[in-house]
C-alpha cells in the first residue's frame, strides 16, 4: 500500500511540472484561438544538414547560457490568420534580457509594445521581466493591439526586476544599430565576439559582456565590454589577455587580426578588426566608466590647536559649568524657601508623610516641626 502511495506521488509530481511549466500563455486573446499549446521541444538536428545542426547546437548552448527555466509554444488562429507564440522563461530579468538580445536581428527595429520590444513585418520580440515573447505572422505591424493584449495576459505571471547597465557604457558614435548583444557565457561569446571556445573572460568569476558593431573610417569594428567585480579583477584580466593573446602587442603582420584593450575601473573594453592602436583608440577613448578613483582628491586635514589655547579653553569651559551650577541652585532653593513660607507643611517635607530617623542620643524627641521654625499650637 505504502508503495503504490509514492508511486503515485512521483507521478503527480511529474505531471504537475510540464503543467506548471506551460501555463503562462493564454487559451484565448483579442479574439484569437490556440490551436495547439505545448512546451519548447529539444533542439531537432536535421541529419546531413550541418548548418541545421549548428544552429541547433548554438541555441540551444545560448538558453543554457542565459538561465532558461521553461518554455511554451502555442499556434492561435483568427479568421484566415495564424500566428505562432514561442515563450521562454529565464531564471531573472538579466538572463530574459540577454536571450532577448541574442534572438533580435538586425531588422527589428524598436516597436512600441513594451521599452524593450522589436517588431519587422513578419516577426515580434518582446520582453516582459523574466519572459521573452517571440512571435511570427504575417503583417505583425497591423495587429499591435492584439499584441498589446497578449502581453497584457503573460505580464501578471512575470517576474519583474532590474535590467543589466553595461550596455549605457557603450559609446554612440560609429554604433551599428541593433548590433549589441547581452552575453553571459562563453559558448555565446565565441558566436560574435570569436577569440577561444573556452571562458577566456572569467564569466565564472562574475564577468557580464556586452558586444556591439561599430563603423569607423569604412572598416567594422567589434567592441566587447567586459564588467567585473572589481578594478582588481578587471587588471588581472587585461595583464593575463596581454600574457596569452598579446594584446596591445606592437603589429608586425598587417594581415593578422591584432586586439586591443583599456581597463576603465571595472570595465575592461576589448576592440577587434581595428589595423592600428589608433584605429582602435577612437573607439577606445569613448569609453568611461560610471566611477572615478583618484588617489590625489584633496581631504580634510586635523590640526591639533596649541596647547596653551587648550588650557585657556578648559579653564573657561569649567567656570562656565560652575556658574551654571551656582546660578541653577540658588534658583531652585530660593524656590523651595518661598514655596514653603507661603505654603507651609502644603508642598515640601509635609509633616504627615516625613519620617525622621532618630538615634535616641537625647532625651528630647525630634519633630520634624522644630527644623522649619513652625510655632505649635498648645492642646485644648
Amino acid at each position: 500500500m505504502h508503495r503504490c502511495l509514492f508511486l503515485f506521488t512521483i507521478m503527480a509530481f511529474l505531471c504537475a511540472v510540464p503543467a506548471s511549466a506551460q501555463g503562462i500563455l493564454p487559451a484565448s486573446f483579442a479574439g484569437w484561438t490556440s490551436n495547439s499549446l505545448a512546451g519548447i521541444p529539444a533542439p531537432v538536428i536535421h541529419n546531413g544538414d550541418h548548418v541545421a545542426s549548428m544552429v541547433a547546437s548554438q541555441q540551444a548552448a545560448a538558453r543554457q547560457e542565459y538561465g532558461f527555466v521553461s518554455g511554451e509554444q502555442a499556434a492561435y488562429s483568427r479568421d484566415n490568420q495564424e500566428m505562432q507564440v514561442t515563450l521562454y522563461r529565464m531564471k531573472d530579468p538579466s538572463g530574459a534580457y540577454g536571450m532577448y538580445s541574442y534572438l533580435r536581428s538586425p531588422d527589428m527595429p524598436q516597436a512600441e509594445v513594451t521599452d524593450h520590444s522589436a517588431m519587422s513585418r513578419d516577426r515580434a520580440l518582446v520582453l516582459d521581466g523574466d519572459l521573452v515573447l517571440d512571435i511570427r505572422g504575417a503583417d505583425l505591424q497591423r495587429l499591435r493591439n492584439d499584441l498589446n493584449a497578449l502581453v497584457a495576459a503573460v505580464n501578471p505571471k512575470a517576474q519583474q526586476g532590474p535590467l543589466p547597465t553595461i550596455s549605457e557604457h557603450l559609446p554612440r558614435k560609429g554604433f551599428i544599430e541593433r548590433s549589441d548583444k547581452y552575453i553571459l557565457g562563453p559558448v555565446t561569446l565565441n558566436q560574435f565576439f570569436p577569440v577561444n571556445s573556452n571562458d577566456w573572460l572569467g564569466f565564472d568569476r562574475g564577468a557580464e559582456a556586452e558586444v556591439a558593431r561599430y563603423r569607423e573610417d569604412g572598416r567594422e569594428l567589434n567592441l566587447l565590454l567586459a564588467d567585473f567585480p572589481t578594478p582588481q579583477t578587471a587588471q588581472k584580466k587585461l595583464a593575463q589577455l596581454q600574457q596569452d593573446y598579446h594584446v596591445n602587442a606592437p603589429v608586425t603582420d598587417p594581415n593578422g587580426s591584432p586586439i586591443f584593450a583599456r581597463r576603465s575601473i571595472t570595465l575592461l573594453a576589448i576592440v577587434s578588426g581595428a589595423r592600428t592602436p589608433e584605429e582602435a583608440n577612437k573607439l577606445l577613448d569613448q569609453i568611461q566608466s560610471g566611477t572615478e578613483v583618484t588617489w590625489n582628491e584633496p581631504t580634510f586635514q586635523f590640526k591639533e590647536p596649541p596647547i596653551t589655547t587648550m588650557i585657556v579653553g578648559a579653564i573657561i569651559g569649567t567656570g562656565v559649568i560652575c556658574c551654571f551650577a551656582l546660578i541653577s541652585g540658588l534658583a531652585f532653593g530660593g524656590f523651595r524657601l518661598v514655596v514653603k513660607r507661603w505654603l507651609p507643611d502644603k508642598v515640601f517635607d509635609r509633616s504627615s508623610q516625613m519620617q525622621v530617623l532618630q538615634l535616641g542620643l537625647g532625651s528630647k524627641p525630634i519633630n520634624s516641626e522644630d527644623f522649619y521654625g513652625i510655632e505649635r499650637r498648645p492642646s485644648k
